[in-house]
């Protein structure tokens, strides 16, 4: 059966930071455990983080990633040195998986070498987290390739590394090494073990579309007959020569969802962001997009975003029953995070996802992060979000401790 410990800390020192999260986790007497995930801020140095870790936790597998803030049992912190850390132990029932390099041409036979390797060391895994580079994939074919070898029926949650909203570069930990355009994948078998995931974003789509007119996989290339960058940024009212860092805090793009997930998701559109541009102005979109389809721009619904997260949090706790919540674990938007106009009460925002989980006055384990993007189910299927807050509530069954 497997165990969960969090913690987050603030700290400019990166090993003291790892050493203060293990302790605060597992107690100073054993620090070690079975797979260790990481989410650190941009000001940390990121080896430092991996080879304290490996000290002190000789036996984990360690992975982890940049991000734009952390959310742990503690609170919700958005600074330059932030830590946050999820220890697992029970091995025979954990499997992780790597590979060094993904993009968008090969994203679905990276997500399947992933889903092969934790196939061969875990046969009945039934939910995986999973994070890749946030800058320059196609998500969905991750997903599809994941799914060709360990079935649809498997939950797949987590989220895409990011920096500081300037879509430059992020990194991903795995074990020992530091990399920019890795992938992980961790693998849950304990069979007492049930994951809840939903999200949210809270935007609404304004205006009318543009329309995709040449794309190729995820590069978008025209946009209404134009450059893709050029029509994009004129109908943002920005210069041609905005960073992506520019346009991420007003230019989510909204895709329409069919009428069934409209209505499970609260919301007519999915989001999607751009976070790379090529010089010729073609733009890295998240997804595999076809020519056709319609892109609206959305803006940001302050009330909307609250009523949405109470809509959400009320359908987790009906789903929950009276089973008890193992570990939480969290990926939300850095776009929703005070980066973007420092508009958002976040620590309202958090203490509305964290208060119907909490059991005598305690927190469940909680390991979150500000990414790029993030992976829950909709519709009955694994799909990937942009702008939201995503929770995967992994819950214990009756009969397990």
């Amino acid at each position: 059966m497997i165990s969960f410990h969090s913690a987050s800390v603030r700290m400019v020192n990166s090993r003291r930071a790892m050493a203060e999260c293990l302790e605060a986790a597992l107690g100073p007497e054993d620090t070690d455990c079975d797979v260790l995930v990481v989410a650190a801020s941009m000001g940390h140095d990121h080896e430092a983080l991996v080879d304290e870790a490996r000290r002190m936790a000789p036996s984990a597998r360690i992975v982890g990633s940049s991000c734009c803030g952390v959310v742990g049992s503690e609170g919700v912190s958005e600074s330059m040195h932030d830590v946050a850390i999820m220890a697992m132990r029970g091995n025979t029932e954990l499997a992780v998986a790597a590979v060094p390099s993904i993009s968008g041409r090969d994203s679905f036979e990276r997500g399947a070498e992933l889903g092969r390797s934790l196939k061969e060391q875990l046969p009945t895994v039934s939910m995986v987290m999973f994070l890749a580079s946030g800058i320059d994939i196609a998500d969905d074919l991750c997903i599809g390739g994941l799914e060709s070898v360990l079935g649809d029926g498997v939950t797949i949650f987590g989220a895409t590394s990011s920096d500081n909203m300037k879509g430059i570069t992020s990194y991903q930990m795995v074990d020992g090494s530091v990399h920019e355009h890795a992938a992980w994948a961790v693998g849950f078998a304990d069979p007492t073990l049930h994951v809840i995931t939903q999200a949210t974003h809270g935007f609404i789509a304004v205006g009318e579309p543009m329309t995709v007119t040449r794309a190729d996989g995820n590069l978008i290339r025209e946009l209404d007959g134009r450059p893709a960058w050029s029509e994009y940024t004129r109908r943002l009212a920005l210069p041609e020569s905005a960073t992506c860092g520019d346009t991420i805090p007003v230019g989510a793009l909204g895709e329409r969802l069919p009428e069934g997930e409209a209505r499970e998701y609260g919301n007519e559109h999915i989001l999607r962001v751009v976070t790379k541009r090529d010089p010729d102005g073609t733009m890295h979109y998240a997804t595999t997009i076809e020519e056709g389809t319609p892109l609206w721009l959305t803006v940001r619904d302050e009330e909307r975003i609250f009523s949405d997260m109470d809509r959400m949090m009320d359908n987790i706790t009906d789903q929950i029953g009276d089973r008890r919540v193992a570990a939480v674990f969290h990926a939300d938007c850095l776009a929703r995070g005070r980066f973007l106009f420092n508009k958002v009460m976040k620590e309202e925002l958090v203490g509305r996802m964290q208060y119907p989980l909490t059991r005598d006055d305690s927190v469940p384990p909680w390991f979150g992060m500000y990414g790029f993007g993030e992976f829950a189910r909709l519709g009955g299927r694994n799909q990937y979000h942009n702008y939201t807050t995503a929770l995967y509530v992994l819950v214990r069954d009756a009969g397990g401790e």
